[in-house]
């Protein structure tokens, strides 16, 4: 009965999986150009701050030489706590990159929400302007919801 219910429970993963492709993938033709930014993990610093760990995935076709990112930052209760820029540097493309940064203040149980407002700085060779903007893709693997 324990393995007829798995094997149920692994066909209906399946199927959302299939459902939840891309339509580009499905029709045959690539997936756009994307630059993936994922919130990894948010975790306390000595002092009452909060540490937040992205992993970027640049999929576009050029090595970012420069990227740094217009992000605000609100409280549980959705009120602005903070504007601020986050300096990712260089990421080559077709690579993952892991940056953490360090908050003063209030501590991670506070923060409910990164926008990622714009890009003060998305540089590369033979970039298309505006690809970092259009090719972005947020994602989170904490509580914190990152939106753009």
């Amino acid at each position: 009965m324990i393995q007829h219910t798995a094997r149920r429970i692994g066909g209906a993963a399946a199927m959302i999986l299939a459902l939840a492709a891309p339509a580009a993938a499905q029709d045959g033709t690539a997936a756009p150009p994307a630059l993936g930014l994922s919130l990894n993990t948010v975790a306390p610093v000595e002092g009452g701050g909060c540490r937040l760990t992205f992993v970027i995935r640049n999929g576009l076709a050029a090595d970012l030489e420069s990227m740094v990112a217009e992000a605000v930052l609100f409280d549980g209760a959705g009120h602005v706590d903070r504007i601020t820029l986050f300096d990712f540097g260089a990421l080559p493309a077709g690579r993952p990159r892991v940056r953490q940064f360090d908050l003063d203040g209030p501590s991670c149980d506070t923060l409910g929400q990164v926008l990622i407002n714009g890009f003060e700085t998305c540089e590369g060779a033979g970039l298309a302007p505006g690809a970092c903007l259009e090719g972005l893709r947020l994602s989170s693997e904490t509580r914190i919801e990152v939106t753009g």
